[in-house]
């Protein structure tokens, strides 16, 4: 039985040189279209930073050394920069602060309890992209305090569902990350 050829590390380095080349080619193209056709309206810059996003991505992933939690985290704050970019750029209606990064969190913080659930035992690994989660997960708040937004709803359930996953991650792992603190700091 024949297996597929393993890609060497200087291959794939090249690969991904050739196509980080290639999307920069794409990118430089596209602005130069965007000033061409329609100079008004900054198109090419949404494309763009797109392009950017799934560098950052693909940059992110190539790393082995992360785990999921991580990804989660870098994702949650890499979309909601996107998201208000793409805001900013179409005359900064506001739904990126009050509709998109609420969701975001919202959806970082039920994917974190998720995987406290299914590998409460691997908690420890997690835990610290679960505080900074927690932590930007508090970033409504600050919306709200600034009066940046007009809709409070949805940055509100953000917020609680922030605070009741931190809650139900600290009962469903209390024991285990107690046992970790006393194996990491010999108590």
């Amino acid at each position: 039985m024949l297996y597929p050829k393993k890609l060497s590390s200087k291959k794939s380095n090249l690969l991904i040189k050739i196509l980080l080349a290639v999307s920069l080619i794409i990118a430089i193209i596209l602005t130069i279209i965007n000033k061409l056709t329609t100079p008004e309206i900054h198109w090419s810059a949404l494309a763009n930073s797109g392009i950017i996003y799934v560098w950052i991505i693909v940059k992110y992933s190539i790393n082995k050394r992360t785990n999921i939690a991580g990804h989660v985290m870098i994702q949650a704050i890499a979309i909601s920069f996107l998201t208000t970019y793409i805001d900013y750029n179409l005359g900064f209606k506001g739904w990126s602060l009050e509709i998109s990064i609420p969701i975001i969190i919202i959806i970082a913080n039920v994917t974190m309890l998720i995987l406290t659930i299914v590998s409460h035992k691997k908690y420890v690994r997690y835990a610290i992209y679960q505080l900074f989660i927690c932590i930007y997960s508090f970033l409504p708040i600050y919306f709200v305090q600034e009066e940046l937004i007009g809709n409070y709803i949805l940055s509100y359930v953000a917020i609680a569902i922030c605070i009741m996953n931190f809650i139900l991650t600290i009962a469903l792992s209390a024991r285990d990350l107690k046992e970790a603190i006393i194996r990491q700091f010999h108590m």
